[in-house]
């Protein structure tokens, strides 16, 4: 199989008409690969991927064949059918975090999208607000208003773009409310398949594309206690020797297992079954 795409994360192989997705156990922040993996990782991705997907699947279709994969990526591959991807960071915010907030903070607005006056950080949003990015191949993603997005895929496929991604956000947060569990933002990708079909691909409300809080420590005006990567953006930006750019400082061992156990539990707290590795 040929290797057509190797991601911060996922490495992308071809293999006749189908491509395989396979998730690695590397962690990144701040767009630098660290240099030590977190065990179970890219495993704990791809299920919970799966597991998302059969949620959303009346919503829109998916890129998932099966996970019929070569032995050696079993649990942290899918087979999926190729997309032509939209050039756009699809993203739903539903509370004021991350780059949300500092946006708000220097501007009032997320993406353009006027928010109102006296939020503080982690506060729960009047509703969901779509606030696309750019996809940059290098570099950071850039906030895009919706009439960027119009201006460059068109006035069709913005708005359903929009609609999707706020429709995916709002039933994963209601079902992720009831196991205890707060979605404060995610991002998806969506695409075109061969057919010229909408299909939302990559993955789907794992840790590494979201922020999960939980609802019994939820407190707005401070940090939160999050079940995502955030424990090791956290710890890197605590850092004094190091920049932001590559190569990236080595995990401290009890950081590692710390980010393992909070991955195994958002696995665990949402789909309520018990991970075995």
């Amino acid at each position: 199989m040929e290797l057509i795409k190797k991601g911060k994360v996922r490495d992308v192989y071809a293999d006749g008409d189908d491509v395989i997705l396979v998730a690695s156990d590397r962690v990144s922040v701040y767009d630098v690969v660290l240099p030590t993996p977190v065990p179970d990782k890219g495993a704990i991705l791809t299920q919970l991927s799966l597991w998302w997907f059969r949620q959303f699947a009346d919503l829109v279709p998916n890129h998932v064949i099966s996970e019929d994969v070569p032995e050696e990526w079993a649990g942290r591959a899918i087979r999926c059918r190729r997309l032509d991807i939209v050039p756009v960071e699809c993203i739903a915010r539903g509370y004021l975090a991350g780059l949300g907030l500092e946006s708000y903070r220097e501007t009032g607005t997320i993406s353009g999208v006027v928010l109102p006056p006296g939020l503080v950080e982690a506060d729960r949003l009047p509703e969901p607000v779509f606030t696309p990015t750019t996809k940059a191949d290098e570099g950071h993603d850039e906030f895009m208003t919706v009439d960027e997005v119009r201006a460059l895929v068109g006035d069709e496929t913005a708005g359903r773009l929009a609609d999707l991604t706020l429709k995916i956000y709002g039933r994963g947060a209601e079902i992720a409310r009831e196991r205890g569990v707060i979605i404060a933002d995610t991002k998806i990708e969506l695409g075109f398949d061969a057919d010229g079909v909408l299909t939302l691909g990559d993955e789907v409300l794992t840790p590494d594309s979201s922020r999960f809080w939980k609802v019994s420590e939820y407190e707005p005006g401070r940090g939160q206690w999050s079940y995502d990567k955030q424990f090791v953006r956290d710890w890197s930006s605590s850092l004094t020797t190091w920049d932001r750019t590559y190569p990236g400082p080595e995990v401290p061992a009890d950081v590692v297992t710390e980010t393992r156990a909070r991955y195994v539990e958002i696995y665990e707290q949402l789909t309520g079954e018990k991970w075995v590795s």
